[in-house]
């Protein structure tokens, strides 16, 4: 079964480790790109305190939450202990320069 592609954004658009809010439909994403060219996208909201993921710091596959610190991770949307929590993580694609979503 083949996937679905949406359009989100282009790729020379996104800034190296600076997170980007963006809207797929009815999900609000925040949407990373990594220093290896890797593209994450994960939930836009902090599951503590819904602070702004979009506006956290950046480290490897982390994201720091820029409100309260929690690290959560790029690659699955668990928040590192000793907090607790998750984002959903979705799958991107590049292509001719171009950022997808892929459901």
């Amino acid at each position: 079964m083949s996937k679905e592609k949406t359009y989100i954004t282009e790729f020379n658009s996104l800034v190296p480790l600076v997170g980007r809010e963006v809207q797929c439909g009815t999900e609000e994403l925040a949407l990373f790109l990594l220093t290896n060219g890797e593209v994450k996208a994960i939930g836009s909201k902090c599951p503590h305190k819904q602070g702004p993921l979009a506006e956290g710091t950046v480290s490897g596959e982390f994201v720091f939450c820029p409100l309260h610190d929690y690290k959560i991770s790029l690659v699955d949307g668990n928040v590192q202990e000793p907090d607790t929590g998750c984002v959903k993580v979705y799958e991107t694609l590049v292509e001719n320069g171009k950022v997808y979503l892929v459901k």
